[in-house]
């Protein structure tokens, strides 16, 4: 029996810009891996929350007599937008109340938040219908739990005039469809080392508005840290409900995986899931200082009073009134009189810049428009004055509060000087604005601190002696470990504390140590090599299977890149904690808040060992999660990307490919464009294809540029994008 599936994406976001639909090409994969299930061209769509075009685009299909199962994603919440529902409810003949209970009910296993979703289900003539939420993690665990047990299938076997006859007869024998035909169902997996929630249940996505991939990660503020919806953090997780899919390390090598377990995803998508699966670190207070570099702020900062605070001197030179004519003028000092003491006429009062105004002044002169006329003499009656000026002539009449900074003409008090979300570089303009207005300290969002590891028995330090006779030719001595110094340097160079962890051996023992000691000590856990399809490659198992782990993706359509992996792993905290708070009257603030035996998920990324390909990947996924975990703008996650005329040419792959450029700039030329200059040869493990890069070229999928234009290449002087990764260079 073939099924043909119909997808239709409700979102007004995806509507305007189809890159932004994560859900569809989600249960697109889900739909056509399944044995009997096919998903033809032209049948899958977006459309925005609107009624008449969610029930027009439905009832074609249902028309049309050629779709077994329409299946929508989006629009079932409680939004204002959220119209699925009431657009597709008088298209359903006979409701199907068990299958909303399946979902339902499956859903708040894994959080209560599944109660504000309204999802509907039935037939329409011939056709089975059924409405999901529109997150990614929403859709592929109610898929789960339609497959499961074979649910779905009979469903829609019954439809078709079929009789149902197969699936009783299992039943009757004690098991079901899930055990012979679908492997990753909850029957039988309960023998991975006590492994726990599949995707971290807790954080389950449901609609609330407008934004149909709204989650309760990080959306809403209430006020603790762990009470913005992120509920795997409240709880121990829950059994996984799906297998895990990296190999058994305690299986025999014949037993690996021939083919990755792990769907190959687009660098959007996995950028997007790096982005929304990362939670910001608290607030900590700091002293305003050079440290405070790098950090985020985490309140808007006002000045607490005028800035000047009274009349001051912007130059050197005397205070006068402004109707002083020019002339002779005795000179007075804050050594020979007080400055709230009016000032007598005939005389004039020296000031420094940055100085305040005598009582009386409302203008200063500037010492290039004077005449020293006499000083005081050393036998005169005061000894402390002798060769200080005495008198002095004034050339020109200056006119009112010439030279002068007037009380808060700098910054008023109660204005708001800096905001916040907003980087304190390290050039030095914001620590200034910050003493400037007489801030001691500041609160800011925690910058990460990060530890990073080599794995593989055949890596050796460079520093350690015994391992230096290894740059003899004569024999195989190992290879150099390049990946934590070259990493060590990026990440201290952006600010980031790093714990080095070694180079770890190839053996799960080791493995576990290290990557427990990172986790327990570091924010974020860094790893190179051991992600791909080798039989000593552990990280991708351990993670799963040891460490309770969740893996985003471990396959992206990158170069280089292929095996880079995403994952968290889930943290017990033992001690008291610090969050941020945010009050409805002020910024955040800090509190200590009771975090007994609580769990903090921790990104993890595994990057690949070649040495280019751990760098590429650093910069294009490690960077948004660094900036995540500090509080930056999602905006700002990603480094800057230019436009850039290539001075080579360069050829195209099937995956996005980050070619390595020298980026430059032409002023005698006057070009308004970045000139970018390859590096030579780009293989993944020559890592000299990233020395002297401070860009990297962003080069199209081949099938995409073949679709534009049929070209394999890109040529010298097309324009491209580019990844910046350094400082710009002059021609």
């Amino acid at each position: 029996m073939t099924i043909n599936v119909a997808i239709l994406t409700v979102s007004d976001t995806a509507a305007k810009d189809a890159a932004a639909d994560l859900s569809g090409p989600q249960i697109r994969e889900i739909i056509t891996s399944k044995d009997g299930y096919q998903v033809q061209d032209g049948f899958c769509r977006i459309v925005p929350d609107e009624k008449e075009e969610i029930h027009s685009a439905v009832s074609s299909w249902v028309e049309s007599e050629n779709i077994d199962w329409v299946i929508t994603a989006g629009g079932t919440g409680f939004g204002v937008r959220d119209v699925t529902p009431e657009a597709l409810s008088p298209l359903i003949e006979r409701p199907a109340p068990g299958i909303v209970h399946l979902l339902i009910s499956s859903s708040l296993n894994k959080t209560p938040f599944a109660a504000l979703s309204r999802p509907i289900a039935g037939t329409a003539k011939n056709t089975l219908i059924t409405t999901l939420p529109g997150s990614l993690k929403a859709v592929t665990e109610n898929l789960e739990a339609l497959f499961d047990g074979d649910v779905i299938h009979h469903a829609l076997d019954l439809i078709k005039g079929g009789t149902g006859r197969e699936i009783h007869s299992q039943l009757s024998a004690g098991g079901t469809g899930s055990e012979s035909s679908h492997s990753h169902g909850r029957h039988g997996h309960h023998g991975h080392h006590g492994s726990h929630g599949h995707r971290r249940g807790h954080s389950h996505s449901h609609e609330h508005g407008q934004h149909r991939k709204h989650s309760h990660h990080r959306d809403h503020s209430h006020h603790r840290r762990h009470h913005d919806h992120k509920h795997e953090e409240h709880r121990a997780p829950k059994p996984r409900s799906q297998a895990a899919l990296s190999h058994d390390p305690s299986a025999s090598v014949a037993s690996r995986h021939r083919v990755s377990p792990f769907a190959q995803i687009s660098l959007e998508d996995a950028l997007q899931l790096v982005k929304t699966n990362v939670d910001t670190l608290p607030v900590v207070n700091l002293p305003v200082n050079a440290q405070l570099g790098g950090h985020i702020l985490a309140e808007d900062i006002y000045a607490p009073c005028n800035v000047p605070s009274t009349f001051t001197t912007s130059v050197d030179g005397y205070a006068l009134r402004s109707i002083d004519p020019p002339g002779v003028y005795t000179v007075l000092t804050s050594q020979t009189r007080k400055i709230d003491t009016p000032l007598p006429e005939g005389c004039i009062y020296r000031v420094n810049t940055g100085g305040p105004l005598p009582a009386g002044a409302d203008t200063v002169i500037m010492v290039e428009d004077t005449k020293l006329v006499s000083v005081h003499q050393e036998d005169g009656p005061n000894t402390l004055l002798a060769e200080e000026e005495k008198q002095v002539e004034t050339l020109a009449q200056i006119p009112e509060y010439e030279n002068v900074r007037k009380p808060g003409s700098d910054v008023r008090a109660g204005e708001l000087v800096m905001s916040k979300g907003e980087k304190i570089t390290k050039a030095g303009g914001e620590i200034g604005t910050l003493a400037f207005v007489g801030r001691k300290q500041v609160a800011v969002y925690k910058k990460p601190k990060v530890a990073i590891l080599s794995t593989g028995n055949e890596i050796v330090d460079i520093q350690a002696p015994e391992n230096l006779s290894s740059t003899s030719s004569d024999s195989w001595g190992g290879i150099f470990d390049t990946n934590r110094p070259s990493l060590t340097a990026a990440l201290e160079n952006l600010g980031y504390e790093v714990l080095d962890l070694g180079i770890v051996p190839d053996d799960v023992q080791s493995h576990l140590t290290a990557i427990r000691k990172g986790l327990a000590e570091a924010d974020l856990l860094l790893t190179t090599g051991g992600t791909s399809m080798g039989p000593t490659d552990l990280l991708k198992p351990l993670i799963e299977r040891h460490l309770d782990g969740v893996i985003h993706f471990g396959r992206v359509s990158v170069k280089p890149g292929k095996p880079t992996t995403f994952a968290r792993v889930p943290v017990k905290i033992e001690h008291d904690v610090e969050v941020p708070v945010t009050s409805p009257s002020g910024p955040q603030v800090q509190v200590q808040v009771e975090e007994k035996n609580n769990i903090i998920w921790k990104p993890v990324f595994a990057l690949p060992g070649n040495p280019a390909s751990a760098l590429v990947t650093f910069y294009v996924f490690v960077i948004p999660a660094l900036r995540r975990l500090g509080g930056w703008p999602t905006a700002q996650l990603e480094l800057p990307k230019v436009n850039v005329e290539l001075q080579n040419t360069m050829p195209l792959d099937p995956r996005t490919e980050y070619h390595r450029v020298i980026l430059k700039t032409d002023l005698q030329s006057g070009a308004a464009i970045l000139k970018a200059y390859s590096t030579g040869g780009q293989r993944s493990s020559r890592a000299a294809s990233l020395c002297n890069a401070n860009g990297l070229v962003i080069l199209p999928p081949l099938a995409q540029r073949q679709e534009d234009d049929g070209r394999r290449h890109l040529e010298t002087g097309d324009i491209a994008k580019a990844l910046v990764i350094g400082e710009i260079e002059m021609e």
